[in-house]
């Protein structure tokens, strides 16, 4: 089966650098791997500014990648593709019965889950895999699972099977504290699907899952469940009625749910130093003693008495931060703020002057696993700051993308 690939909601590009180990040299890229990229759609709303489609665009070409609203695409035209990959926004997905018709559901607006259900629907690509952030499998707290049991009855009712797992990339070697859902889904149409239908799902989860494979853990559970999702009339009664408590580890086959909670078997650290730039850093990026000390204030211990919104009174508590940053320890979780004057931006200690600065575009693209410079594009620092707060961290693809392309392989 041949290795082709659609990417939604493509950012700058990280699912591609993942699958291809792609390298930047001389401002020339080289992707390393066997997946062809035959289509792309990177759109941001509400500006006129697209810097993340220029990045990719720039990168990889123009000729492949659509910078349309995705709604505004006819699915048929997407070209057939092997794999369909995205990480996409975690929103609220409750759907409701249409008006016009008693039989058509209709997920709220703007809610991008639902242009990945329609792309499963019209072009039915064997294998999908996704990314999210961890809270998804948990949204929203008055209906705890809801969400996702939602996402789950798409995937069962277009024909597929699903694993997820939550991984920190920080738990197995990388480079950051990124803890973020993975999900893999193979549609029933392939020899994986029919492989893995006859293995018990725990075992999936333990030891021949494709999570499993590539990300050791402790063949102990500490929780689990099961459920199933096939027993609900539709998306609209899931919707009104599912809850239930996903874990971090998962597996829905046939609409029949296992979901367990797993540890990581990892001791591998990697230190933020090794990632650090030595020399030369520009003055822009050190911090005057005001900011030093703002920053102190903002990462030390405190307890704010405040008001909930019923006149109750009750005490907001926040424990100390590492400042600077522990440069032996895998950088924390990068946010769209970073470089901001905030709690959770990383501050270090320069290796040449000892002095307190913030970490460059350069060392932000390192902890996510991108090339040097690969948002060096024409965008502001600012911006670059920004797509490395939104991107995935790239080598957690890659490890996902080995056993994927085990899989395709052995496909007709």
């Amino acid at each position: 089966m041949q290795k082709t690939v659609v990417e939604l909601f493509a950012g700058v590009g990280g699912f591609r650098c993942g699958l291809n180990r792609v390298d930047l040299k001389k401002n020339k890229v080289i992707e390393n791997g066997n997946w062809k990229f035959v289509w792309a759609n990177q759109w941001e709303p509400a500006t006129k500014s697209q810097e993340a489609y220029e990045c990719y665009s720039k990168r990889f070409g123009e000729s492949d990648v659509s910078n349309v609203d995705i709604f505004s695409v006819n699915k048929k035209e997407i070209p057939d593709h092997t794999l369909l990959v995205g990480g996409f926004p975690c929103q609220d997905y409750s759907v409701a019965q249409t008006l016009s018709s008693s039989k058509g559901i209709e997920g709220k607006k703007g809610v991008l889950w639902w242009a990945i259900a329609d792309i499963l629907k019209v072009k039915k690509p064997p294998f999908v895999f996704l990314e999210n952030v961890d809270r998804l499998i948990l949204s929203p707290a008055s209906q705890r699972g809801r969400d996702f049991g939602i996402i789950l009855r798409s995937f069962y009712d277009n024909g597929y099977a699903v694993e997820w797992r939550v991984i920190n990339a920080g738990e197995y070697g990388f480079q950051q504290k990124r803890r973020r859902v993975y999900i893999i889904a193979y549609h029933k149409s392939t020899n994986y699907y029919k492989t893995m239908k006859r293995i018990n799902k725990k075992d999936i989860l333990l030891k021949e899952g494709i999570f499993a494979k590539q990300f050791l853990i402790d063949e102990h559970e500490n929780a689990s469940n099961s459920s199933e999702i096939s027993k609900y009339k539709d998306l609209v009664d899931v919707s009104n009625n599912y809850k239930n408590q996903f874990y971090n580890s998962g597996v829905m086959i046939n609409g029949e749910i296992y979901s367990a909670k797993l540890e990581s078997k990892c001791s591998d650290i990697y230190p933020l130093k090794r990632l650090i730039e030595t020399e030369g850093i520009d003055k822009k990026y050190f911090l005057s003693d005001e900011k030093i000390e703002k920053f102190r204030i903002l990462k030390g211990s405190k307890r704010i008495p405040r008001k909930k919104p019923n006149g109750e009174d009750y005490i907001y508590s926040e424990g100390t931060m590492p400042f600077p940053d522990n440069l032996e320890a895998p950088a924390r979780t990068m946010l769209t703020s970073e470089s901001g004057i905030s709690r959770t931006t990383h501050v270090i200690e320069d290796c040449e002057t000892k002095k307190l600065r913030l970490l460059t575009p350069l060392e932000c693209e390192r902890i996510n696993g991108f090339p040097d410079y690969w948002t060096d594009t024409g965008m502001t620092d600012k911006k670059r700051y920004f797509m490395m707060g939104n991107a995935l961290v790239v080598d957690v693809v890659e490890r996902i993308g080995i056993e994927l392309e085990k899989i395709i392989e052995n496909e007709k």
